[in-house]
Protein backbone atom coordinates (compact mmCIF):
# COMPACT_ATOMS: atom_id res chain seq x y z
CA UNK A 1 0.00 0.00 0.00
CA UNK A 2 2.63 2.29 0.85
CA UNK A 3 4.43 2.16 -2.56
CA UNK A 4 0.81 2.71 -4.16
CA UNK A 5 0.72 5.87 -2.11
CA UNK A 6 3.95 7.00 -2.97
CA UNK A 7 4.19 6.04 -6.85
CA UNK A 8 0.58 7.77 -7.64
CA UNK A 9 0.22 10.47 -4.52
CA UNK A 10 -3.60 8.39 -4.53
CA UNK A 11 -5.43 10.67 -1.44
CA UNK A 12 -7.64 7.74 -0.85
CA UNK A 13 -5.32 5.25 -0.48
CA UNK A 14 -3.69 8.03 2.27
CA UNK A 15 -7.22 7.87 3.48
CA UNK A 16 -7.25 4.22 4.35
CA UNK A 17 -3.67 4.65 6.02
CA UNK A 18 -4.48 7.32 8.01
CA UNK A 19 -7.83 5.69 9.41
CA UNK A 20 -5.09 2.87 10.32
CA UNK A 21 -2.91 4.58 12.29
CA UNK A 22 -4.44 7.76 13.47
CA UNK A 23 -5.14 6.27 16.91
CA UNK A 24 -1.66 5.51 17.36
CA UNK A 25 -0.40 8.36 16.44
CA UNK A 26 -2.80 10.25 18.21
CA UNK A 27 -2.06 8.67 21.57
CA UNK A 28 2.41 9.19 20.94
CA UNK A 29 1.08 12.39 20.41
CA UNK A 30 -0.84 12.82 23.78
CA UNK A 31 2.14 12.04 25.86
CA UNK A 32 3.72 14.81 24.14
CA UNK A 33 0.52 17.67 24.22
CA UNK A 34 -0.39 19.70 27.11
CA UNK A 35 -4.17 18.81 26.07
CA UNK A 36 -6.48 16.62 23.60
CA UNK A 37 -6.33 19.62 21.56
CA UNK A 38 -2.78 20.16 21.02
CA UNK A 39 -2.37 16.23 20.31
CA UNK A 40 -4.86 16.74 17.50
CA UNK A 41 -2.55 19.21 16.16
CA UNK A 42 0.31 17.14 16.44
CA UNK A 43 -1.46 14.20 15.26
CA UNK A 44 -2.37 16.46 12.04
CA UNK A 45 1.27 17.79 11.46
CA UNK A 46 2.59 14.45 11.08
CA UNK A 47 -0.05 13.08 8.74
CA UNK A 48 0.92 15.94 6.61
CA UNK A 49 4.47 16.16 7.03
CA UNK A 50 3.87 12.02 6.50
CA UNK A 51 2.37 12.51 2.90
CA UNK A 52 5.17 14.49 2.09
CA UNK A 53 7.91 11.98 3.74
CA UNK A 54 6.28 9.00 3.07
CA UNK A 55 8.89 8.03 -0.65
CA UNK A 56 11.42 8.21 2.36
CA UNK A 57 10.11 4.85 4.39
CA UNK A 58 12.68 1.90 3.00
CA UNK A 59 10.85 -1.10 4.46
CA UNK A 60 13.72 -2.16 6.62
CA UNK A 61 11.61 -2.56 9.02
CA UNK A 62 7.25 -2.81 9.64
CA UNK A 63 5.89 0.04 8.65
CA UNK A 64 3.79 0.63 12.24
CA UNK A 65 7.38 0.94 13.96
CA UNK A 66 9.00 3.72 11.03
CA UNK A 67 5.82 5.62 11.88
CA UNK A 68 6.30 5.59 15.84
CA UNK A 69 9.63 6.63 15.12
CA UNK A 70 8.31 9.21 12.86
CA UNK A 71 5.86 10.57 15.11
CA UNK A 72 8.52 10.66 18.00
CA UNK A 73 10.70 12.63 16.15
CA UNK A 74 8.23 15.02 15.17
CA UNK A 75 6.42 15.43 18.66
CA UNK A 76 10.56 15.49 20.17
CA UNK A 77 11.42 18.31 18.02
CA UNK A 78 8.16 20.11 18.44
CA UNK A 79 8.61 20.05 22.36
CA UNK A 80 12.21 21.04 21.78
CA UNK A 81 11.03 24.22 19.69
CA UNK A 82 8.60 25.01 22.66
CA UNK A 83 10.78 24.26 25.59
CA UNK A 84 13.41 26.62 23.87
CA UNK A 85 10.57 29.91 23.64
CA UNK A 86 9.42 28.86 27.05
CA UNK A 87 12.91 29.13 27.98
CA UNK A 88 13.11 32.89 26.42
CA UNK A 89 9.96 33.87 28.14
CA UNK A 90 11.41 32.37 31.50
CA UNK A 91 8.36 30.03 32.59
CA UNK A 92 7.68 26.32 32.75
CA UNK A 93 5.13 24.52 31.95
CA UNK A 94 4.03 21.19 34.11
CA UNK A 95 1.30 19.21 32.11
CA UNK A 96 0.93 16.41 30.89
CA UNK A 97 3.05 12.73 31.11
CA UNK A 98 -0.29 10.66 30.96
CA UNK A 99 -0.04 6.72 32.39
CA UNK A 100 3.79 7.22 33.95
CA UNK A 101 2.33 5.07 36.40
CA UNK A 102 4.07 2.27 34.55
CA UNK A 103 7.34 3.91 35.32
CA UNK A 104 6.79 1.82 38.53
CA UNK A 105 6.56 -1.53 36.86
CA UNK A 106 10.50 -1.75 36.08
CA UNK A 107 11.59 -5.32 36.68
CA UNK A 108 15.18 -4.28 38.32
CA UNK A 109 15.39 -2.93 42.10
CA UNK A 110 15.87 1.03 41.97
CA UNK A 111 14.11 1.81 45.18
CA UNK A 112 14.60 5.52 44.52
CA UNK A 113 13.12 5.33 40.68
CA UNK A 114 10.14 3.23 42.04
CA UNK A 115 9.64 5.43 45.06
CA UNK A 116 8.60 8.61 43.38
CA UNK A 117 5.14 9.97 43.36
CA UNK A 118 3.15 9.95 40.42
CA UNK A 119 2.21 13.78 40.37
CA UNK A 120 5.73 14.53 41.13
CA UNK A 121 6.89 12.29 38.30
CA UNK A 122 4.98 13.99 35.64
CA UNK A 123 6.54 17.40 37.04
CA UNK A 124 10.23 15.83 36.90
CA UNK A 125 9.72 14.37 33.30
CA UNK A 126 8.93 18.13 32.03
CA UNK A 127 12.32 19.09 34.23
CA UNK A 128 14.33 16.33 31.53
CA UNK A 129 15.06 16.74 28.15
CA UNK A 130 12.85 15.95 25.18
CA UNK A 131 15.04 12.84 24.45
CA UNK A 132 14.94 11.52 27.74
CA UNK A 133 11.43 11.67 28.41
CA UNK A 134 10.97 10.06 25.06
CA UNK A 135 13.10 6.95 26.07
CA UNK A 136 11.78 6.74 29.29
CA UNK A 137 7.95 6.94 27.77
CA UNK A 138 9.14 4.20 25.02
CA UNK A 139 10.19 1.48 27.61
CA UNK A 140 7.60 2.40 30.08
CA UNK A 141 4.64 3.94 29.41
CA UNK A 142 4.78 2.03 25.95
CA UNK A 143 6.35 -1.07 27.02
CA UNK A 144 8.94 -0.98 23.98
CA UNK A 145 11.48 -4.26 24.59
CA UNK A 146 15.04 -3.04 23.76
CA UNK A 147 14.95 -4.00 20.68
CA UNK A 148 11.90 -2.32 19.33
CA UNK A 149 13.50 0.94 21.00
CA UNK A 150 16.96 0.09 18.84
CA UNK A 151 14.44 0.41 15.65
CA UNK A 152 12.77 3.01 16.28
CA UNK A 153 15.99 5.52 17.26
CA UNK A 154 17.81 3.49 14.98
CA UNK A 155 20.90 3.08 17.59
CA UNK A 156 22.45 -0.34 19.18
CA UNK A 157 21.67 -2.36 22.39
CA UNK A 158 23.89 -0.68 24.35
CA UNK A 159 23.48 2.69 23.63
CA UNK A 160 19.83 1.89 24.66
CA UNK A 161 20.66 0.49 27.70
CA UNK A 162 22.89 3.48 28.28
CA UNK A 163 20.67 6.04 27.40
CA UNK A 164 17.64 4.84 29.26
CA UNK A 165 20.16 4.51 32.50
CA UNK A 166 21.29 7.81 32.33
CA UNK A 167 17.16 8.95 31.59
CA UNK A 168 16.64 7.39 35.21
CA UNK A 169 19.49 8.70 37.23
CA UNK A 170 18.77 11.82 35.22
CA UNK A 171 14.91 11.94 36.43
CA UNK A 172 15.78 10.69 40.09
CA UNK A 173 18.57 13.66 40.36
CA UNK A 174 15.73 16.25 38.86
CA UNK A 175 13.25 14.60 41.32
CA UNK A 176 15.23 14.21 44.51
CA UNK A 177 16.76 17.81 44.22
CA UNK A 178 13.62 19.87 42.72
CA UNK A 179 10.60 17.87 44.08
CA UNK A 180 11.32 15.25 46.43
Amino acid sequence: MIKGIVQSNDTLLFEVLYDRYATLVYNKCMGFAKDEDEAKDLTQDVFLKLFVKLASFKGNSKFSTWLYAFTYNHCVNYVTRNTAKKIEKQSVDYADAENVESLYEEEEDDSSFLSMKVDKLKIALELISPEEKMILLLKYQDSLTIKEIEDVLGIGESAVKMRIKRAKDKLVTVYNNNLG
